[in-house]
């Protein structure tokens, strides 16, 4: 058995697509997946399986949600390897840092520099960015919602072909310990 992250974009945010916890658990129970569990009511859910892989796994669950729930979501699976990994990995003192300043945003596919090269970090500072395996980290001084090197990290020319979303320091930890197993 392994144990994954379900990473939804974009659900329960704005009064639109809505996807109630309760009801991802039960979905996600009946595909044959273990030890469900959900964390906050923005898109993570925790699981355990012996089939599938990462790529397998979000399909499957992409495509059971556009069928239950009547629209698309784009869905990202992560082993706890792979997680942790990133935590350990991340570029930015975390420990010295609030929560709330630091981010990662998971990408179904490697992002190369190449997609970046438009963006002068230096019209940004002191916000700043690094890529990592999969990933993208944003320290964000004033948070996320005042971020203008988030709104030009999220663009869809910049994001074209990814499913990409983001998640806050404090549930980068979480997601880590409870894939732990």
């Amino acid at each position: 058995m392994t144990t994954y992250a379900a990473l939804l974009r974009g659900i329960n945010v704005g009064g639109s697509k809505k996807l109630p916890m309760a009801d991802l658990r039960t979905l996600m129970t009946g595909l044959g997946l273990d030890d469900v569990r959900t964390y906050l009511q923005s898109g993570q859910a925790v699981f355990s399986s012996a089939h599938g892989d990462e790529e397998s796994l979000a399909a499957d669950l992409t495509a059971a949600i556009e069928q239950r729930f009547g629209f698309p979501v784009g869905v990202i699976v992560r082993d706890h390897a792979y997680l942790k990994a990133i935590a350990e990995a991340c570029p930015f003192p975390a420990a010295d840092l609030e929560p709330k300043q630091l981010h990662v945003t998971y990408f179904s596919a490697q992002a190369g520099p190449e997609r970046y090269a438009e963006i002068d970090p230096a019209a940004y500072a002191p916000e700043e960015f690094r890529l990592g395996d999969r990933a993208l980290y944003l320290y964000a001084p004033d948070g996320l919602g005042r971020s203008k090197l988030a709104e030009a990290l999220s663009r869809p020319r910049v994001t074209k072909g990814l499913i990409a979303t983001t998640r806050n320091w404090n549930t980068v930890v979480n997601l880590v310990g409870m894939t732990q197993g």
